[in-house]
């Protein structure tokens, strides 16, 4: 069962700017990674559904931080049907993140009050997702449905649309500043936050510097 309402994840989300995404098999890895980015600042997470038995990782990631990170905001990627959003609700998770739109994802998500940001490509993707109630949809891959023109071409028309790229996003100033001038609500970042090189050599706290970094350069960025 979700331990935040879906309106704190909401409010977290778009109050940081940005939403840490990351998968590894082995919890204890997974359980340094999250902490690594708690001391950086973040209070959410999206650890991806890949892998075999990433729900008991999932599962362990939601206990670890009930007991030790009470701040933290777990939630789960790349789910497509609502039989895996109900399985990894089950285990804690608190929004759910897909790579596509699906009703039954939404309509599962409505019925528990959990946070859904489906993946969307076009601008029919994006009015029926919002139709079925997303508050903030995910552009995805972000570099390949048109990066920050496709954002800010969307937001013309629908300035109330709430969009967070996910693929091609950076923590370089120069990237993230064109992805909000543009008009991003909020970035998804992977591999280039939380790095594979790192995590093999144990050096966590580079990513708990990184995400410290990135997340005042979104600050400073936003406010100007």
């Amino acid at each position: 069962m979700a331990q935040f309402e879906r309106l704190t994840v909401y409010n977290t989300v778009l109050a940081e700017g940005m939403v840490p995404l990351f998968y590894h098999a082995d919890a204890e890895v997974a359980r340094q990674v999250v902490a690594a980015l708690a001391r950086g600042g973040s209070h959410v997470v999206e650890f991806t559904n890949r892998g075999d038995y990433a729900i008991e990782v999932l599962s362990a990631l939601t206990k670890f931080c009930r007991a030790e990170l009470p701040g933290m905001i777990v939630g789960v990627g790349s789910v497509e049907d609502a039989a895996t959003a109900a399985l990894y609700a089950a285990h804690g998770a608190n929004f759910i993140v897909g790579p596509t739109f699906s009703e039954e994802v939404a309509r599962f998500c409505n019925r528990r009050k959990l946070a859904y940001m489906p993946g969307c490509g076009t601008l029919n993707d994006i009015a029926r997702a919002e139709e079925f109630g997303a508050e903030i949809v995910k552009a995805f891959p972000g570099s390949a449905v048109g990066g920050p023109g496709f954002i800010k071409d969307v937001r013309g028309p629908r300035p109330w649309t709430r969009i967070m790229p996910t693929g091609g996003v950076t923590p370089e100033e120069g990237n993230l500043r064109e992805w909000f001038s543009a008009g991003a609500a909020c970035v998804g970042m992977g591999s280039q936050l939380v790095r594979s090189d790192w995590i093999a050599s144990g050096d966590y706290q580079r990513i708990t510097a990184l995400t410290a970094d990135t997340l005042a350069l979104i600050a400073r960025i936003r406010s100007a």
